[in-house]
């Protein structure tokens, strides 16, 4: 009886976990004049997603957001990787230094978004992919730098002494023995990247015109006088989900080594 409760409990907690992911992709595939029906799967639809891509241009938002995901995490990997590889070996700022990098993540993003307009204004980035590109890089990098210094200190020095004692620099030693090893930490720092990347929204809003769009912002907008297209909505999310379901899929492996690599020695 015990066991038979233990299952039962575990089994209510994973449908309170999956109802409501489950009913927005149902939303998404019913008609909007059917959204609030109390029916699990009153009728079959493709409507919402049709609105989505036919009226609302919701493929170009989709676009503009894997652009600057992705570029974000190409932009700062290279200088995180290097920042948190001086944290680790070289104590590069001492724990000031440390602290300093990690209480930039703790600035409410209202604070910076202004900043961070006057600047991409001065430049003429801004409601361009690339200014936004730059500022989700240099929002990330902290984090990821963070992350990867956990990583760094899980890998034995004695692996960069043997390949300076053969000759090569500490700069050499880095990129040829540091950076192969620690890949499964550098793909899990990537996709937590992309994922802050791609679920931002202040500084899309502010940033960002009407061609620029992320999906975030695409999403918001769909809220008018009229009220929320909760079909259109629902069908937004369940699109807005899938790389990050795509992508936790094909690297799950290196994302649950990556996760433990840096706490264990």
């Amino acid at each position: 009886m015990k066991r038979f409760g233990l299952h039962a409990g575990l089994w209510l907690a994973v449908a309170l976990i999956l109802l409501p992911p489950l009913w927005v992709l149902r939303t998404s595939l019913v008609p909007e004049s059917m959204a609030y029906s109390t029916d699990v799967f009153p009728a079959f639809s493709l409507e919402n997603y049709q609105g989505l891509f036919g009226q609302k241009h919701f493929g170009s938002f989709y676009l503009n957001s894997i652009i600057v995901s992705l570029g974000s995490v190409i932009l700062a990997m290279p200088f995180a990787a290097a920042m948190g590889y001086a944290f680790a070996r070289f104590q590069t700022g001492g724990r000031f230094g440390r602290f300093l990098v990690l209480s930039l993540q703790m600035l409410p993003p209202v604070a910076l978004v202004l900043p961070a307009f006057a600047i991409l204004r001065t430049v003429g980035l801004t409601q361009s992919l690339t200014g936004l590109t730059i500022v989700y890089a240099a929002l990330n990098m902290p984090f990821l730098a963070w992350i990867l210094m956990g990583f760094f200190e899980g890998i034995p020095v004695d692996l960069e002494w043997a390949a300076m004692t053969d000759g090569t620099t500490a700069w050499g030693a880095f990129w040829r023995i540091v950076v192969p090893v620690s890949l499964p930490g550098l793909a899990a720092a990537g996709v937590l990247g992309f994922i802050l990347s791609w679920n931002e929204f202040l500084f899309a809003l502010v940033l960002t015109g009407s061609k620029t769009a992320t999906i975030p912002v695409a999403l918001a907008s769909l809220q008018s006088s009229n009220g929320i297209q909760i079909g259109k909505v629902s069908a937004g999310v369940v699109l807005a989900i899938l790389p990050l379901i795509i992508a936790s899929r094909f690297i799950q492996r290196f994302i649950v080594q990556g996760l433990t690599f840096g706490s264990v020695k």
